[in-house]
């Protein structure tokens, strides 16, 4: 959609500052860091998915060949389980005994101990020389398996939180909230048409192609150096301090480049245990975790159970809706069932609605967070059901979403009532978009989906410095994954008003720039964003003030425009205008450095809406389906370099399309992960998927100076609806369990009726 904005820089595709390095391979990667005479960790994992650790001698491993270090979960702080203890939203409890089993291994791949060697070789034979002893328990993987009552219990200590008739009994599910907004059971006997299915999906992993990676340096003194590849090394550092009992003044962390994250690193794995092993041998440590430990032992988002319920009268309104999702959490506390249980019907205008979410844990590595957390597992059960309801009305599948589209001014079920939002420019885009009106062959099937994120804002830190020839280098304290560095330089280089290749940005360590919170939840370019806008004006008004001095005249009558200060008018005197270069090279005579340094905790994150047509082409002989044409439409508020806001709705499609056809975690019969692998567990490559085309919506944020929203997040929550309402389209099924792979399709046809409701 062209855009309505006369900017020199921001809505251009201005060339990314990292892309020369990452294409040339000088980019640094977790996995790139060394250091003279550092040795090699290695961890060793449980095979068995449930087992209480009778004992774990590590004294063969320690005098072993080549062998510094090693560890057991005895050497990491035990909080005590009555107590939680919040390093950001997670809980330390839970993240340190995930990092490393004490009593009991909960899944297959939970770390028991490690090691570390002068040779990966020599750290990976010494594994072999720990001896556990197991003590074999029952397992439950299945999240509706692991809340019968007869079901093998976790953790002794676990009750059910937010429901007063739970036993005071142990218990697999930690948690359920409820919210409610108007009256269902009335509305629900108004209505004329009323639709209730069931939804299965499975755990699925980020896919990211790094694998985490870390270097730790213990000094003798006690101070440490982290490199690593997270999401947010602040977290990193508070994380490790608090599982190692160190000081936080003590951990320097330093951001490597990440080579994926999507959520799957917001959370540490290996940095403790670098840590504690560096510190025992007094010499660097480096952990690089293989692929198949990635499956296995990191966390994939959750799988689920979920009932939808949706009713609507004839003329097409809704009037009612309820949900109850029952997420698989893993081994931990902390599914994202809060995130689906708000995003589920937060699209639509709709003023009766009960929610219900369950958090359930079972013996799987613990859940992590995976774009718009929650969002997609809500939005494939509520979006299937939209479109039934949309047939069974006789009503096109946009014009019914219009009929009910949240507006400004619409209350949410889950509590805020929106400002300007861009949900229904989204569908007007999307119905009027050639896609839409293109026939299809017979083959084919045409299904339409939406989706909802909050997007949030948070604390960022940034610094801008003038440099002496007039260049300007800018600092944030947030990892890159999705573009925010050329964000953050067209940002700049507009308010400056000079050319943006005289403006360098760089992420800046623990010890540089003051704290920035994780990059996560789609509230970078909006939170580091609203910190570098405040940095530069202040700049601005440096750079007025020095005008002022050298002119002798009051800084008031000083404007700033197109990279030059200049007087305010005649009456302000008869000056030539000075450049930013002039300025900057004549700083030490006005007063020093040109700088500002900016922390916020952002508020006004505005939330992002985007809506999916998608076609497909079903084999009725294998099965197998093949999405031929994708469109993506989105609201991103304010484009600030629209190649990355479309980098990230092509990313998110992608994703989804892996997940609703090909994507899950399989299980054998011993608990174990069976495809543990790119070979076996099944992503999406180039040649499985169609051109994805985008159409960016701008309706700004007016909380933001630059009119930004979160785009990161939602592209990823319509794609499973959209494959499978497509699905119906071509074949007249309605498929209910992700991932929709050619076995079950194939399934679905011989017997020629939907999945059971």
């Amino acid at each position: 959609m062209a855009s309505e904005y006369n900017n020199q820089w921001i809505g251009k595709r201005t060339i990314r500052p990292d892309g020369e390095d990452k294409v040339t391979g000088r980019a640094a990667f977790g996995a790139d860091f060394a250091q003279a005479g550092m040795l090699w960790g290695k961890v060793l994992r449980s095979p068995h998915p449930h087992a209480r650790i009778k004992s774990i001698d590590l004294d063969r491993a320690a005098a072993a060949p080549g062998v510094k270090a090693v560890m057991s979960g005895a050497d990491l702080v035990d909080f005590p389980l009555d107590t939680p203890v919040m390093v950001g939203p997670a809980d330390m409890r839970f993240v340190s005994r995930n990092v490393m089993a004490r009593d009991k291994a909960l899944y297959a791949g939970h770390a028991v101990a490690a090691v570390a060697a002068t040779t990966a070789e020599a750290a990976e034979a010494a594994l072999a020389l720990i001896d556990v002893d197991y003590e074999p328990l029952p397992w439950v993987i299945d999240v509706d398996d692991a809340m019968q009552p007869d079901a093998p219990v976790l953790h002794d200590f676990l009750r059910t939180q937010g429901d007063a008739s739970a036993a005071d009994a142990p218990t697999n599910v930690a948690s359920r909230a409820e919210f409610t907004l108007g009256d269902v059971d009335d509305a629900f006997a108004e209505a004329d048409v009323v639709i209730e299915r069931d939804f299965k999906t499975k755990p699925v992993h980020q896919g990211y192609i790094e694998p985490h990676a870390c270097l730790v340096s213990v000094a003798a003194d006690g101070r440490a150096t982290i490199w690593s590849s997270s999401q947010g090394h602040f977290m990193v550092r508070n994380a490790t301090a608090k599982m190692t009992g160190a000081k936080l003044s003590e951990i320097r962390a330093i951001p490597a480049e990440i080579g994926g994250g999507f959520g799957g690193k917001t959370i540490v794995y290996l940095e403790p245990l670098a840590y504690t092993l560096s510190k025992k041998a007094g010499a660097p440590v480096k952990m690089v975790m293989t692929r198949e430990e990635v499956f296995r032992a990191t966390g994939p988002t959750a799988g689920s159970s979920n009932t939808i319920k949706i009713g609507a009268r004839r003329d097409g309104r809704i009037v009612a809706a309820e949900a109850t999702f029952r997420f698989q959490a893993g081994a931990f506390p902390g599914s994202p069932v809060r995130g689906a249980s708000n995003c589920a019907f937060a699209p639509y205008a709709i003023d009766n609605v009960k929610v219900v979410g369950y958090d359930v844990v079972a013996n799987r590595p613990k859940c992590n967070a995976y774009r718009a957390p929650g969002s997609p597992i809500a939005a494939f059960g509520v979006e299937s059901v939209i479109d039934e309801l949309a047939a069974e009305l006789g009503l096109d599948p946009i014009e019914f979403r219009l009929k009910n589209a949240a507006r400004e001014g619409t209350r949410a079920a889950y509590g805020p009532t929106f400002r300007r939002i861009g949900f229904e420019e989204t569908l007007h885009a999307a119905r009027d978009h050639p896609h839409y009106a293109t026939p299809k062959n017979g083959r084919q099937g045409r299904g339409v989906a939406c989706g909802f994120w909050f997007n949030v804002g948070g604390e960022s830190s940034a610094q801008v410095n003038v440099n002496e020839d007039g260049t300007v280098a800018v600092t944030t304290g947030h990892p890159d994954i999705g573009g925010s560095r050329a964000s953050m330089v067209n940002i700049v280089a507009e308010t400056l008003g000079i050319h943006y290749h005289n403006v360098s940005v760089q992420v800046g360590d623990t010890n540089t720039i003051g704290y920035s919170a994780t990059t996560g939840g789609s509230r970078v370019t909006f939170s580091a964003g609203t910190a570098v806008s405040e940095a530069t004006e202040r700049v601005v008004e440096q750079l007025r003030e020095r005008a002022a001095l050298l002119w002798d005249i009051d800084p008031a009558a000083v404007d700033w425009n197109n990279g030059h200060a200049r007087p305010a008018g005649a009456n302000a005197g008869d000056f030539e205008p000075l450049s930013l270069a002039e300025l900057a090279a004549k700083a030490s005579q006005t007063g020093g450095p040109i700088t500002a340094h900016v922390s916020v905790n952002a508020q006004g994150a505005a939330p992002a809406f985007a809506t999916h047509v998608c076609d497909v082409e079903v084999d009725e002989e294998t099965g197998r389906v093949e999405v031929v044409r994708y469109t993506a439409v989105q609201d991103a508020g304010r484009a600030i370099h629209p190649g990355y806001v479309e980098g990230q709705m092509q990313g998110g499609v992608a994703q989804g399309i892996g997940w609703a056809l090909n994507e899950e975690y399989i299980f054998d019969a011993s608990g174990r992960l069976d495809n543990a692998g790119f070979l076996d567990y099944r992503m999406p490559v180039a040649s499985d998927l169609p051109m994805i085309d985008t159409v960016v919506v701008e309706v700004p944020n007016d909380a933001h100076p630059h009119g930004v929203r979160g785009v990161g997040e939602v592209p990823i929550a319509p794609p499973m609806a959209a494959v499978a309402n497509a699905i119906h389209d071509a074949v007249g099924l309605r498929l209910r369990e992700l991932p929709m792979s050619p076995p079950k399709v194939l399934a679905a046809l011989t017997a020629g009726d939907d999945e059971t409701p």
